[in-house]
């Protein structure tokens, strides 16, 4: 069985567990708060344009989210965020656990915008009994969102404007960050956008914070958090200890951030999942199936019948995503199939070949 169900099945890039091995017998202090860690740092920060930044290398993702939006709300306050936001639909209530609200906004593609932003708040505040509900605190997205789609530079302008017009953070979830960056470079390359593509450094500007994902791209686990917010700067190692997001052997995130970033490893592999995932949605466009979103990423979601997911299922493990309702007397479903930093282009071939079969 070849799996496409995530870009987390395999365990980490050969150079990450080779420098693993080699500083093994070093002896450091804990907590992240080591020389991989301090180097890890200064080249994110590099990357990013942004040299007064503070950077943060947390276990995971759910307990990056729940860390900084913790953090950042006060108790009588939610997080905006798309209904099919990672908070909303994938953290098992996370963030209500610890008692704040999430505020979803219905979305087609994943994505929310600055319009919406802008009239949730100004219903909320224009509410005479506005006090008895929750009051909105924060903005919360992906980039990539859950379904493939990326964010512009435009549209992410439009949602810091709006947090700006009501005072509120803006928080862009990055687990798969290096895919959304590797897709905007393509298309730019290609001639496909109309430069309006997000980079690191936009990301940095227009964010207060974000983290950039290691578990998905590349890693063994871990994310590196960067913080641009003065007001959410002071004291935030005590926010990360106490929700459980601080490693005591937080070297070993810092040297897997520290060999992603010292010389492009995070975009090489980023733009490797990319070409696969091209490969995949130029095998099932060739064969007259439509896509249910318009991901450039590593995530490809073609609408397939029955007997083609049948088909495909016998030697390939990926994900069912939604029902897509009946045509000529068949089912039809949208699936997900996810390529990642270690995919195989021989896999990929042999996928190919037997789309084109079915």
């Amino acid at each position: 069985m070849i799996r496409f169900e995530c870009d987390y099945g395999e365990g980490a890039h050969p150079r990450i567990l080779e420098r693993l091995a080699s500083t093994n017998d070093e002896q450091t202090p804990g907590y992240g708060e080591d020389v991989f860690c301090a180097r890890a740092a200064a080249l994110i920060k590099g990357a990013c344009a942004a040299e007064g930044a503070d950077v943060h290398f947390l276990v995971g993702g759910t307990q990056t989210n729940l860390t900084v939006i913790g953090a950042a709300l006060k108790p009588h306050q939610g997080v905006i965020t798309a209904a099919s936001g990672h908070i909303e639909e994938h953290e098992t209530g996370a963030i209500e656990a610890v008692g704040h609200k999430v505020l979803a906004l219905e979305s087609p593609d994943g994505k929310i915008t600055g319009s919406q932003v802008d009239r949730l708040c100004r219903a909320h505040h224009g509410d005479p009994n506005h006090e008895h509900r929750v009051q909105p605190g924060m903005v919360y997205i992906s980039h990539p969102s859950e379904n493939g789609t990326v964010y512009t530079k435009q549209e992410l302008v439009a949602l810091r404007e709006a947090c700006d017009n009501w005072g509120i953070p803006l928080y862009m979830d990055g687990a798969r960050m290096g895919y959304g960056l590797a897709a905007a470079k393509s298309r730019a390359a290609s001639g496909q956008s109309a430069g309006e593509e997000l980079a690191l450094p936009d990301i940095a500007a227009l964010c207060d914070a974000f983290y950039i994902g290691g578990t998905k791209v590349g890693a063994l686990c871990g994310e590196a958090l960067v913080i641009a917010s003065e007001g959410l700067k002071k004291d935030f190692r005590y926010h990360i200890k106490q929700r459980g997001a601080m490693l005591a052997k937080g070297r070993m995130l810092g040297i897997q951030f520290e060999v992603l970033f010292e010389d492009g490893l995070y975009m090489e592999i980023s733009e490797h999942a990319v070409k696969m995932a091209d490969l995949l949605r130029n095998a099932f466009a060739l064969k007259g199936y439509e896509f249910r979103y318009d991901s450039p990423t590593n995530q490809v979601f073609p609408i397939l019948p029955e007997d083609a997911i049948h088909a495909l299922a016998e030697k390939y493990a990926f994900f069912e995503w939604e029902g897509a309702g009946e045509k000529s007397g068949k089912r039809w479903a949208t699936v997900r199939l996810c390529t990642s930093w270690a995919t195989r282009e021989e896999h990929i071939r042999q996928l190919t070949d037997d789309i084109a079969k079915l």
